[in-house]
């Protein structure tokens, strides 16, 4: 998203793939209406945390897997990158405006419009699945883990990418107290415990639905489903983010992103 100068409000959510909001129709009308905010900002080059952060660990945690599945795969960036590298990747979107980019883009990947708790596949059809900052955009959080399980073959990798549910909770950010001697600065964290949907405007006219959920409500939904916790990481922002506005350094701590390994079991 936009670079945002004022140290007292939280930096911008990273964007997910506007093809991933699976909730109400309106929600649905949204991510349509505004593919092309995605498409330009988050693609292609546009976003640094994509560039120097996703894509090379996307790249490193799928190396070497068969048959891949991308779920919410936007343009298709992640999937070409997978394709690239050797893989025989499917994405789905239920984005029509999404497909059709990332059929355009091609790079060797094969894309279908889904949802994610309607995956169009036969059990145990894929070695790994990928999600990319898509499952903020769910409302149908357990049946589309479900589904994931379901496509897994026994053994297989869920490869989860989030924005980080603490640290980047709603009504989370940067707070100026002038109240004590000498005024401190400090990461606030919004009600991290209550699961909520909101609409955020995240670019002057582009309004986007996101639905915050605490970490335990996703692991434990995952362990239902046989899909364990193999690794966990807390990358800090990467340097192209932080460099955006000189305010930013101040959150350099601060990680925005959570990437979870699971295998299926």
């Amino acid at each position: 998203m936009t670079s945002d100068p004022d140290p007292t409000r939280e930096p911008p959510d990273r964007g997910g793939s506007p093809g991933s909001g699976l909730g109400e129709p309106r929600d649905h009308e949204l991510w349509e209406a505004h593919a092309d905010w995605w498409i330009e900002g988050f693609t292609e080059g546009a976003d640094p945390e994509y560039v120097e952060q996703i894509l090379p660990l996307a790249a490193a945690e799928l190396d070497g897997f068969d048959r891949v599945l991308d779920i919410g795969c936007g343009d298709g960036q992640i999937s070409r990158l997978l394709a690239t590298a050797g893989s025989r990747v499917v994405g789905v979107d239920p984005t029509w405006n999404q497909i059709r980019v990332a059929h355009e883009r091609g790079g060797g990947a094969v894309f279908a419009r889904s949802a994610a708790a309607e995956l169009p596949f036969p059990d145990e059809s894929f070695d790994a699945v990928v999600a990319c900052l898509v499952f903020e955009h769910i409302d149908d959080v357990d049946g589309a883990i479900a589904d994931v399980a379901r496509v897994l073959r026994p053994g297989g990798q869920f490869s989860f990418f989030l924005n980080h549910p603490l640290l980047q909770t709603p009504g989370s950010g940067w707070i100026d107290d002038h109240t004590v001697d000498p005024p401190e600065q400090y990461w606030r964290i919004g009600p991290y415990l209550v699961e909520q949907d909101s609409v955020e405007q995240v670019e002057q006219g582009v309004f986007i639905r996101f639905v915050h959920r605490p970490l335990s409500r996703y692991l434990n939904a995952l362990a239902d489903h046989g899909l364990v916790l193999e690794r966990m990481v807390e990358p800090a922002p990467p340097d192209g983010f932080l460099d955006r506005a000189y305010e930013y350094a101040e959150a350099a701590a601060i990680p925005r992103l959570l990437y979870l390994r699971l295998r299926r079991t």
